[in-house]
């Protein structure tokens, strides 16, 4: 007989959960319609992101499974998943009792007509993302590896979530997740009393608190299935279909998934409300689940959507609309005929009565016309007319460059990003070898036994291996690293050019991090400190914020910069010992910091090269006088040498080398 302790724990009610209406909305609409493709689910730690998704399973319609019946299943994709675990791979103990191929599904075969959950989706590797989405867009799996050709379906409801703070998805992903959702904690203190007051009833006796919404959760799943059935009936007017394009063309949307998307959420919802036909309410409410996140092409792009925005262009939409209905009942209507007595005394002449010169001239105000002191527009450039210079709108930051050509040299271990090249145990399989490599590969593992079996004796039965037919898995991917940036701050006079230069370098490498998982660290040297203005970070929006509070004048303390790089780069070792460190220093060399400055930043910058850290530096010294101090530390670095007037995507390729 089984305990009390031994009895399983009640999952927490969907009915029961306080507020997060839109998060429960947009997982009830991919219930609904899984074509939809999944919801991703954005905020900060403690929002009920996993407890919402976990209660949704139990509100899924039954499957029916080998001719049995059983309730849909909530499949958890670990982060630290192979490939092979999400799609599947050859059945090894069919291969090694019976010598015959077959396969073995994976993770998406076990979410069929359930729900998949990712959570920290943002921390997957890249190309499992990649497959996540296939799938659920398609609703089948298609493999073809290892010598197995094999398909399957994989309808489910795709969720993952994320926590921004630890790193964004790149646009490409963000796109393909149907609809988006950012929860935070209410603010209102009734609500969070509530909050708490559930939970803790839950936890005091969980199966008492899941009968008292048990038929809450009963409506909710008969009314899912209800929606469900009556979905393919739910008619898409070409009123409300040209709505759907005018909003997506006035956000200005990559592709066609977003019209595609918003219009399968608005048939889902208009099914989920009982009603027959799509209406401008149905639009609504899809348009402020899938397109904030698309919206969102850059890092420096506020999270959301703005409700004026949307209701511009909903506005827009429905005249557009409405001037399209008309146009098509005046095209219905039989044209009145002409009467003479209608036409104005300029239409009963000819083309070429009382005109002017066919070209246009004086007489037609035509661009002979026109003198010297005519009332046509100002020669912005021209004197007295125009913009002045001090009202023109700031220009953008100096030295801006493509980043995705920023990249640590060498063979890292594999650190999750997209930059550099690694091998790790997440990339792709390349090929076999006869070490340890990452994983067994195993078509080349049974290869090897195969051509050894007659040897061995067998003529029936399981495959005889031998220690010498293993073969590991070489992985090649890409990549995250850590970027450091020393900018040197002090007030010198080119103080402005380094600084104008920095921001634009750290606005590109932002707007790459946010695709490639980079890690991103500001170091300012100013006065008699080095400041460490951002931390190692992925990400953006904090990013942001701590480099619009960046102080600049004083003197130079170039060595306590570099001692400072060396200090996170050392720390972060500690903390992510597989991401590999690049050091780009913005400085014209001019150590003014402190006794004997230069000589003590020559000293910093060979023990940072000493920790073999990667490094560039960017010469921003100007004037017809130069020292040619800044190429000096970057010997000491053994690094990377480029002039500020020469940055740029391939320049910083090109220099970029391997610390000794």
């Amino acid at each position: 007989m089984r305990s009390e302790e031994d009895r399983p724990v009640a999952g927490f009610p969907f009915s029961a959960v306080v507020g997060q209406d839109q998060l429960r909305l947009a997982l009830i609409l991919c219930a609904v319609h899984p074509g939809i493709g999944g919801v991703l689910v954005r905020g900060e730690k403690g929002t009920a992101k996993s407890t919402v998704v976990r209660a949704l399973t139990a509100l899924l319609p039954a499957v029916d499974d080998a001719g049995t019946t059983r309730p849909a299943r909530l499949v958890e994709l670990p982060v630290g998943a192979t490939e092979d675990r999400v799609i599947g791979s050859i059945d090894l103990e069919k291969v090694l009792r019976d010598g015959e191929r077959a396969f073995q599904p994976g993770l998406l075969a076990a979410a069929h007509q359930g729900v998949l959950y990712v959570d920290e989706v943002n921390l997957l590797h890249d190309h499992l993302v990649d497959v996540l989405l296939d799938a659920a867009a398609m609703g089948r799996v298609h493999i073809e590896r290892d010598g197995i050709s094999h398909s399957h379906p994989a309808k489910f409801v795709l969720v993952g979530t994320m926590n921004p703070e630890e790193g964004e998805l790149r646009p490409q992903l963000l796109d393909r997740f149907g609809l988006a959702v950012d929860v935070a904690a209410s603010r209102d203190v009734d609500v969070r009393m509530e909050v708490v007051r559930r939970r803790l009833d839950y936890e005091r006796d969980p199966e008492a608190f899941v009968a008292r919404y048990e038929s809450a959760d009963e409506e909710l799943a008969s009314e899912i299935l209800t929606a469900r059935e009556k979905l393919d009936s739910v008619e898409l007017s070409n009123r409300e279909l040209r709505r759907i394009a005018s909003l997506c063309a006035s956000f200005d949307v990559d592709g066609m998934r977003a019209d595609l998307v918003l219009a399968r959420t608005a048939t889902a919802h208009a099914a989920w409300r009982g009603d027959s036909e799509v209406t401008a309410e149905d639009v609504r409410v899809a348009a402020e689940l899938t397109l904030p996140h698309r919206r969102r092409r850059d890092p420096f792009d506020e999270p959301g959507l703005d409700q004026q925005q949307l209701d511009d262009a909903l506005e827009q939409a429905d005249q557009d609309a409405q001037s399209q209905v008309e146009d098509d009942a005046r095209d219905g209507e039989p044209e009145p005929p002409e009467n003479p007595e209608d036409r104005g005394p300029d239409e009963d002449r000819g083309p070429d009565e009382d005109h002017g010169p066919e070209d246009g001239g004086p007489e037609d105000g035509g661009p002979d016309d026109e003198g010297p002191d005519d009332d046509g527009p100002e020669d912005p450039d021209g004197p007295g007319g125009g913009v002045r210079a001090t009202d023109r709108p700031s220009a953008p930051p100096a030295g801006e460059f493509k980043a995705k050509l920023l990249e640590v040299p060498g063979v890292g271990e594999g650190a999750p990003g997209r930059r550099s090249r690694s091998m790790s145990s997440r990339g792709r399989v390349v090929r076999s070898t006869r070490e340890r490599g990452h994983g067994l590969h195993l078509t080349s593992t049974v290869f090897a036994a195969a051509e050894s079996q007659v040897a061995r004796g067998r003529t029936a039965g399981r495959l005889r291996l031998a220690p010498a037919d293993l073969r590991g898995a070489i992985r090649e991917g890409r990549e995250g690293n850590l970027i450091v940036f020393v900018v040197d701050a002090s007030g010198s006079m080119a103080a402005r050019d380094r600084l104008s230069a920095v921001t634009g370098a750290v606005v590109s490498l932002l707007r790459d991090a946010y695709q490639r998982r980079d890690k991103v660290a500001v170091i300012t040297v100013r006065g008699r400190e080095a400041e460490l203005v951002l931390p190692p970070t992925s990400s953006v929006d904090i990013a942001v914020r701590r480099l619009q509070s960046m102080r600049t004048g004083g003197k130079s303390p170039l060595a306590e910069g570099f001692l400072r790089a060396r200090e996170v780069v050392l720390r972060e070792r500690l903390r992510d010992p597989q991401r590999r460190a690049l050091v780009v220093t913005l400085t014209d060399g001019r150590a003014t910091g402190g006794k004997d400055a230069l000589h003590r930043a020559r000293v910093a910058a060979h023990l940072l090269a000493d920790a073999s850290v990667a490094s560039i530096v960017v010469d921003c010294e100007t004037g017809l006088v130069r020292l040619g101090l800044a190429a000096e530390l970057a010997r000491e670095l053994r690094g990377g040498y480029v002039r500020l007037a020469e940055l740029s995507a391939q320049q910083v390729a090109g220099v970029v080398r391997a610390a000794a």
